[in-house]
């Protein structure tokens, strides 16, 4: 697919390149934006790699819902980057997942992977339960010990003592599925969507965190701006 930069939406540091069914981070966005963006909007597109932001070293906000990012997934390093949303991709593969973020984003503060089946919840598998949920969240707390917020909900001080004490021992099992070597074809194999009802397409675009802002740029992108620690 042809991509030009008119298709970009820049709002100061903030870019958005949102709906253009593109599968690799094309190559003029990190060469002509790079340096300069803070916040970086990918989301509802085809991606099965995000190798294209090595040239966004100072990024501190991604978001990448709505793609097709596998368990093969690798950030570069990004040192200042602390939001992440990974919201309904084909991520499985729990702790594989959270040992590279703790390498890759040291400063991750609030991380969102609803949508996913390595996110075990009653929305993407009807056998999982509420228990499962927060076996799953005392986990990624016990590997990401720096959040602050996870998936809806704000990280509580009790949640942190079971992380510290018990998480190493709740490692969610793969699903099933697992087990079917097949790849899906596209993000429609997952009807499920943690975005908010009319947000399916490209135009309503809005994230997933329960306290947040809204800053709406451009035709195709509806964005967030997520609180702060100094805000909460």
């Amino acid at each position: 697919m042809a991509v030009h930069e008119s298709m970009v939406v820049m709002n100061g540091t903030q870019i958005s390149y949102i709906g253009h069914d593109c599968e690799d981070i094309p190559e003029f966005l990190g060469e002509r934006y790079g340096r300069h963006a803070r916040r970086l909007d990918l989301s509802f597109n085809l991606l099965r790699s995000l190798a294209g932001l090595k040239a966004f070293s100072e990024l501190e906000e991604l978001i990448v819902d709505n793609n097709l990012l596998g368990n093969d997934l690798r950030l570069p390093r990004l040192p200042h980057l602390h939001t992440l949303t990974l919201n309904k991709n084909q991520l499985t593969d729990i702790e594989s997942l959270l040992e590279h973020l703790a390498a890759a984003t040291p400063s991750l503060e609030y991380l969102s992977l609803l949508g996913n089946e390595a996110c075990p919840n009653q929305l993407v598998s009807l056998d999982k339960d509420e228990d499962d949920y927060q076996r799953y969240r005392y986990f990624v707390l016990h590997k990401l010990r720096g959040l602050k917020f996870l998936d809806t909900r704000k990280v509580t001080e009790r949640e942190r003592m079971e992380a510290e004490t018990r998480g190493a021992f709740m490692k969610v099992v793969k699903p099933k599925s697992e087990e079917d070597p097949g790849p899906r074809s596209d993000s429609a194999a997952m009807p499920y969507t943690p975005l908010p009802r009319g947000s399916k397409d490209a135009k309503n675009h809005k994230g997933v965190f329960a306290k947040c802002r809204y800053v709406y740029y451009g035709k195709h992108s509806e964005g967030n701006r997520f609180i702060r620690n100094d805000q909460l």
